[in-house]
């Protein structure tokens, strides 16, 4: 479903793309600016002796592992990840990403420096040892902010889990634009004044100033990880 600057993508209708550097690999773009977005969020599935190789260029990375396990080479040192494993990866790096029957997220932006503000540097974790927040004061509500806090960010990378039958009491309108990719459960998400079903594997993109609200729907939680563009003076 192609909206008024949104997008509500599922797997059935998922197209396989050839990206350079990738090899026994399935490469999806979700999102992209041909879209009308300004990132881009791959899926990449790794078969046997499946890999990817570059350099990030003018671009920042920022891989989450949905499922399996992988690894990443840079500066010459291997970081393996397992599912919830993450890494953020600066411009001007070289990577080497390696696994089988593994699923990743990649967020990609061309990074903005900011003057004075050291670029920030590699920084990898797991989603378990990430702290969890109500959200806004909703106890019901939890956020693991992947990425730290600080100026020399111009991406934030979240991850929100929703209780059953929770939900914010309002509609957000973020001036920041948005990539989600359900990782559990189902609901009902709201873009714009639309109301559509979603669940595990599906993804959202909107842009800024689209409200945005999302109800859990069944027994068990639902959760989904969230890109947003932060720390910059918009003009």
């Amino acid at each position: 479903m192609i909206g008024n600057r949104y997008a509500v993508l599922t797997p059935d209708g998922f197209a396989k793309s050839h990206l350079p550097g990738w090899e026994n690999s399935e490469c999806v773009v979700l999102i992209s600016p041909a879209l009308g977005a300004q990132f881009s969020l791959l899926s990449i599935t790794m078969n046997k002796d499946g890999q990817g190789k570059g350099n990030t260029g003018k671009t920042e990375y920022f891989a989450y592992v949905v499922e399996g396990s992988a690894s990443v080479t840079l500066d010459a040192k291997r970081h393996r990840m397992e599912a919830g494993g993450f890494v953020y990866i600066p411009p001007t790096k070289d990577i080497h990403f390696q696994g089988a029957n593994s699923k990743l997220l990649i967020f990609q932006k061309k990074y903005e420096a900011l003057d004075g503000v050291e670029p920030p540097k590699v920084t990898h974790g797991s989603q378990r040892e990430v702290r969890s927040h109500p959200y806004l004061g909703h106890e019901s509500v939890k956020f693991q902010a992947l990425i730290p806090e600080g100026p020399g960010f111009d991406m934030a990378v979240t991850i929100f889990t929703y209780q059953p039958a929770s939900a914010l009491p309002f509609v957000e309108t973020p001036s920041s634009e948005h990539g989600v990719t359900m990782l559990q459960g189902q609901g009902l998400y709201r873009v714009g004044s639309d109301y559509h079903p979603v669940q595990a594997g599906d993804t959202i993109w909107a842009g800024a100033y689209r409200p945005q609200w999302f109800l859990p729907m069944g027994k068990a939680p639902a959760a989904f990880i969230r890109y947003s563009d932060v720390n910059r003076d918009p003009l």
